[in-house]
């Protein structure tokens, strides 16, 4: 099976019935728009294997590209909308990306990226407004019907997914029809996704994130909404306006929809279930999330690597009774999702005991096909047909995966491993506080202390030592922030996901090592 079986069967089974909600566009007539855009492509002189850079906020035709790009045996490449000019140009030249859509809001790259590009030899404008000079309009769509491509083979390159990179830019994750067909599958068992479903497409449609359910969505006939990008207040309009059943909101975004003034203006009831991941949801937080909107909710985890999804949390594992307990249910990412294998292993890739911390490790037909141009990389993470995610975590007897740090998000304070998420699950507890990132910075003495870097709510006041004394009340005294600065705001990523790199980044520059 490759990604076109999912489209067409979407246009035979589904050909009469809404597609896109923000346009009325049938499956029937979003599959004419793929194939009209895949002729636009060929026009152009994008041939099979070159790259097609996307650099858009949400929309349809983000959506339309996606399948035009699989259809006519191009590679997409999705570009993160937070980038500066040199993180992109330095996408659009590592991925030798011969065309470029964008939109318009970024219609005006074009001159800022001027004498930067290598490679780029056609821009095409998705937009609302006139067509830029220099530049081809996406809506003059060729009205040729026939779809005279090859069929693609399974291991086919269907997708350049960037991820952040700490050193040498970001790394391009190789995404092939086996992969993604793998987790739309995954996916459709593992959320019983059904043509009834309403989705807002709320996070980034250039993040797996939003990939996770995209592909099974079409597959499944289900309905599509969009926002540009994510805002509370657009969320809840669209949720009251295309009366939406699912949506995905990471912790991030979810704390801002639950702290927005107007929540209570709009008609949610149509929510049938959320489904969160990207971070840990800070328990609390989710309490009062459940309450508010009555549905069920789901957790997922995985990785731009594995396409994404690994781990679902199901809505009957979501029960506080036992919540004060180390591992319980609504403290896991959940269960290896069928289709997938997953292990927690020691240095030297030995299985780990229930309740033994070491790096979680997975294996199926969604894992990447390697990294773009980084042959040495993609062979020591894919090392004995594992991958290895760089995640710290554990298993219980019942098999629930806990999620406990990066590997280079562990702090190591006196010779104590502390795992961020969960000091960062007391400080959400408390009722001054907005956000908050746990991070490890450079002490003469312990090697690594622990620093809280937090937001507090508006009206409300908090000092360090009331937030440390707060910790100390319900954490183990090594597992306590040793020194809290207070911010405005916290650096995020595409996804909304808090970035503790940039965080670390001020706390241990001009020194030789990141972690001592």
């Amino acid at each position: 099976m490759n990604l076109l079986y999912g489209l067409r069967r979407a246009r035979q089974l589904y050909g009469d019935q809404a597609a896109i909600l923000n346009n009325g566009q049938t499956y029937g007539q979003f599959y004419d728009r793929v194939v009209r855009a895949g002729h636009l492509l060929d026009s152009l002189g994008v041939a099979r294997g070159d790259r097609v850079a996307v650099l858009m906020l949400n929309s349809p035709r983000y959506l339309e590209i996606y399948y035009a790009t699989a259809l006519t045996g191009a590679v997409v490449v999705p570009l993160n909308i937070r980038w500066s000019l040199d993180e992109i140009a330095f996408v659009l030249n590592d991925s030798g990306s011969k065309a470029l859509v964008v939109d318009d809001r970024f219609a005006p790259c074009r001159e800022q990226l001027a004498g930067k590009l290598r490679t780029i030899s056609a821009w095409v404008y998705a937009g609302d407004a006139a067509c830029p000079a220099g530049m081809t309009a996406y809506e003059q769509l060729p009205a040729r019907a026939d779809a005279p491509w090859p069929e693609p083979a399974e291991d086919d390159l269907v997708g350049l997914f960037y991820t952040s990179g700490t050193t040498g830019g970001p790394k391009g994750v190789m995404l092939t029809h086996k992969n993604l067909v793998a987790n739309a599958l995954h996916t459709i068992v593992s959320l019983s996704i059904t043509p009834d479903w309403v989705w807002v497409h709320s996070a980034p449609m250039f993040h797996m994130a939003n990939g996770s359910a995209m592909y099974g969505l079409v597959m499944s006939g289900a309905k599509h909404s969009f926002i540009p990008a994510f805002d509370p207040e657009a969320f809840l309009q669209a949720v009251e306006r295309y009366r939406v059943t699912s949506a995905l909101l990471v912790p991030t975004m979810m704390n801002m929809v639950m702290n927005h003034a107007n929540l209570g203006r709009y008609d949610t009831s149509s929510l049938k279930w959320v489904f969160y991941g990207a971070s840990p949801m800070p328990l609390d937080l989710l309490r009062r999330a459940i309450d508010r909107f009555g549905c069920k909710f789901r957790q997922g985890y995985g990785l731009t690597e594995t396409s994404p999804m690994l781990t679902v949390l199901g809505h009957e594992d979501h029960k506080f009774d036992n919540a004060e307990a180390r591992f319980t249910p609504v403290k896991s990412a959940g269960r290896p999702i069928i289709g997938v294998e997953i292990r927690v292993v020691d240095e030297r890739d030995n299985d780990a005991a229930a309740g033994q911390v070491g790096e979680i490790i997975a294996r199926g037909a969604n894992i990447m096909k390697g990294y773009w141009n980084r042959p040495e990389i993609t062979a020591e993470v894919l090392r004995g047909g594992w991958f290895h995610t760089g995640d710290m975590g554990t298993f219980d007897e019942r098999g629930y995966l806990y999620i406990l740090d990066r590997k280079k998000d562990m702090i190591k304070t006196g010779g104590e491993n502390v795992y961020s998420p969960e000091v960062e699950d007391v400080l959400y507890a408390h009722p001054a506080v907005l956000e908050a990132a746990v991070i490890g910075v450079p002490d003469e003495k312990w090697g690594e202390s622990i620093k809280a870097v937090v937001v507090v709510r508006d009206g409300r006041e908090l000092t360090e030592r009331e937030l440390i004394d707060y910790c100390r009340s319900r954490l183990t005294h090594f597992k306590c922030p040793a020194s809290v600065d207070f911010a405005s705001s916290l650096p995020k990523g595409g996804t909304g996901k808090i970035q503790k790199a940039a965080l670390r980044e001020r706390y241990w520059k001009g020194l030789a090592k990141g972690v001592h």
